[in-house]
């Protein structure tokens, strides 16, 4: 029996990944449910929701090269309007930072931004600070002939 794409069928679930779940189809094939696609929510383990030897109903997404890509959330039928739910957000983000709402500007003693010309005035003091030690340290360490002779 050939798999047709978008056709909704019965599947056995073999075998368990940490990226999805195999599903053995009518007539021998075996399909894989990426981990995306197992349910609605975010789903972490694909073991907390799947075990092997569930019967389940899989949506045929593709089939390229033999491989059969499936989908579980979306075999389930919809009332019209109602999409996915989106993933959780994360725990303990906001605890992190402080804070929903916070003002992010500076506390305490800080020094004010630095212009663009006193960055420059500072490299080219700095620059040349480094430039003139090393002619100081480079001066009298040059090899070859006619150097200097005391």
């Amino acid at each position: 029996m050939s798999i047709e794409i978008g056709s909704k069928v019965q599947g056995k679930v073999t075998g368990i990944t940490n990226f999805g779940a195999f599903v053995e189809l009518p007539g021998g094939t075996t399909g894989l449910v990426h981990i995306s696609e197992v349910a609605d929510s975010y789903v972490k383990d694909v073991n907390d929701h799947l075990t092997v030897g569930d019967e389940v109903t899989v949506k045929v997404l593709s089939e390229k090269d033999g491989k059969i890509a499936l989908s579980i959330k979306k075999a389930v039928d919809r009332p019209e309007g109602q999409s996915y739910s989106p993933r959780p957000p994360r725990q303990g983000r906001d605890d992190r930072r402080g804070g929903g709402n916070r003002d992010f500007r500076p506390r305490g003693n800080f020094k004010p931004k630095e212009s663009f010309e006193d960055k420059v005035a500072k490299f080219l003091k700095s620059s040349e600070e480094n430039i003139s030690s090393l002619k100081r340290n480079t001066e009298g360490k040059r090899g070859g002939r006619g150097g200097r002779r005391g």
